[in-house]
């Protein structure tokens, strides 16, 4: 039985994706997909799967995700199933063609959230002078 692993990640969530074998079921956080919300999130999930459509009718794929916020989870996880899909089938062709749609999809993003500073409400925003 072949088996891939792999994971993703944007800002602070965390994906690890498991492509293996099996009758094309999707499933995250141990949920069906057809029932991941909100809709956004599930179309971005599903970019790299609908890419190779005809090769990835017979495989299970398995996603954990865990932090962050639905956005970052999402993103984390589409990282996740590239990576692990192109594991899993180890072609060159696969990997052209996700690098030519998205890089995103084969590399992290590594934006994070600036952290606060002091005199301030947040990382730019700073309190009003009022003698001037």
């Amino acid at each position: 039985m072949k088996v891939a692993i792999a994971s993703g990640k944007r800002k602070t969530a965390v994906a690890r994706a498991v492509v293996k074998d099996g009758k094309g079921r999707f499933r995250i956080n141990h949920m069906p997909f057809e029932i991941y919300e909100p809709e956004v999130a599930r179309l971005s999930v599903l970019e790299p799967v609908s890419l190779i459509a005809d090769k990835s009718k017979n495989v299970d794929i398995d996603v954990k995700v865990r932090g962050g916020g639905v956005v970052g989870q999402a993103e984390a996880a589409r990282t996740a199933v590239a990576r692990a899909l192109l594991k899993y089938f180890d072609d060159p062709s696969v990997e052209a063609l996700f690098k030519e749609y998205d890089r995103t999809l084969l590399v992290n993003d590594v934006r994070r959230k600036l952290p606060k500073l002091p005199l301030g409400r947040g990382a730019r925003k700073r309190r009003q002078k009022s003698y001037r």
